[in-house]
């Protein structure tokens, strides 16, 4: 649920800033939207705190439930908000305040389905198992790139600007009570849990939890850029069509698909932090040749850059699914992930859009936020090499 709604806000993100925070120049509007959007992020650490709370002292079934109702309303809401032309101010407050909510919710969302599929499965297949928590998410994502596909296929630009963006948003409902249904059938077994984990995580675990966010910095960024920026870079800054953007992109999510279960058995087989090391040292060193090739109008050459993105998602998630809640302890587990993952997230991948539009505002060089992903790749590069172990042959007791 949570993906789908991103990825739709961020696919729509002009015409949500046009109707929202109009402004003479549609990059001040632009910069707007992604502020938004960013504000839904950089409160997702507190959301991974509550949640990740419930989830190890009440269970990882129950934080799964509770966040896929609580995304859902906001949700639907955006879709339904009057826009600036009708209330004024009222429509950009509204607007982020439902973002802020959503970021609240989501907050343990992912990252509690990653334990829960890592604490199921055998101990040499955590990471073909937890995978599968990454692979509906980027099917959440391809999902809303195919609603936002269908919409932009068959509606006008004035229709889409008038009530077109709305439809996705409201779809969403069906996306949450679908998502509710699955984890309402889910049985989780008992785990040895803190009796503060809110307090355990900085005064006892500071340390993994550090590591594991510094770990997520570069796929969350790489991530970002790929399925939710690079829409928006494609239509505003290559000057192409908004359906030609969002076909790319569902053509590149749908081989991220393909390729995060084979990452994820080489990870099994091999080690997480070869992957990892991988995938971040590609983000390094290829961000800048990626951009070199989204900035360009042959769709070919748009794709190949769409797809050295896809190929470090690939590589560092097929490792990083087990390899973040193997370096949490047990009895923080929910709590530490969460809060790391958002931390990294939110503050990093979640604003790489609104970074990205600044930046070539800011510089006027639309391969500017090339630098702002190969910042992230070196960070996670140094941390896979010097901070972190391996931890395929670990327990997670």
């Amino acid at each position: 649920m949570e993906w789908y709604d991103f990825a739709v806000y961020g696919y729509f993100a002009a015409v949500i800033g046009s109707q929202f925070f109009p402004s003479s120049d549609p990059s001040v509007s632009l910069i707007a939207a992604f502020g938004a959007f960013a504000a839904g992020f950089l409160v997702r650490p507190l959301g991974g705190l509550v949640f990740g709370a419930i989830g190890d002292r009440l269970g990882r079934q129950r934080a799964m439930m509770l966040s896929v109702l609580a995304m859902a309303i906001p949700t639907v809401l955006i879709g339904c908000l009057p826009t600036y032309a009708s209330i004024g101010i009222l429509a950009p407050i509204a607007i982020i305040v439902l973002r802020i909510v959503q970021g609240l919710s989501v907050g343990g969302e992912y990252t509690s389905s990653l334990v829960f599929l890592a604490e199921h499965a055998a101990p040499n297949r955590r990471a073909i198992t937890a995978v599968w928590g990454m692979w509906g998410a980027t099917a959440g994502i391809l999902l809303g790139s195919g609603v936002g596909a269908i919409v932009a296929s068959n509606l006008s630009e004035d229709n889409i600007a008038s009530w077109g963006w709305r439809l996705p948003f409201i779809f969403g409902a069906l996306v949450a009570i679908t998502g509710y249904l699955v984890r309402k059938g889910i049985h989780a077994t008992a785990v040895t849990a803190s009796s503060n984990p809110i307090r355990d995580t900085f005064a006892k675990h500071y340390r993994a939890v550090l590591n594991v966010a510094l770990l997520n910095i570069g796929l969350g960024i790489g991530f970002y850029t790929a399925f939710i920026y690079a829409v928006t870079y494609i239509k505003k800054i290559d000057k192409l069509s908004e359906s030609l953007a969002l076909d790319l992109n569902t053509i590149s999510m749908t081989a991220l698909l393909l390729l995060l279960p084979g990452a994820a058995w080489l990870s099994d087989r091999y080690g997480r932090k070869p992957l990892i090391i991988a995938g971040a040292a590609l983000l390094t060193f290829g961000a800048i040749p990626f951009f070199f090739l989204l900035h360009t109008t042959d769709p070919l050459l748009i794709f190949m850059g769409e797809l050295g993105f896809v190929a470090v998602c690939a590589l560092m998630g097929g490792g990083m699914v087990a390899a973040n809640v193997e370096l949490i302890p047990v009895a923080v587990r929910c709590t530490g992930l969460a809060f790391a993952y958002n931390a990294a997230i939110g503050l990093f991948g979640g604003t790489t859009p609104l970074i990205a539009t600044w930046l070539i505002r800011e510089t006027g060089n639309p391969l500017a936020p090339a630098f702002w992903a190969t910042f992230g790749g070196i960070v996670s590069l140094l941390t896979a090499v010097f901070l972190i172990r391996e931890t395929r042959f670990e327990s997670l007791d």
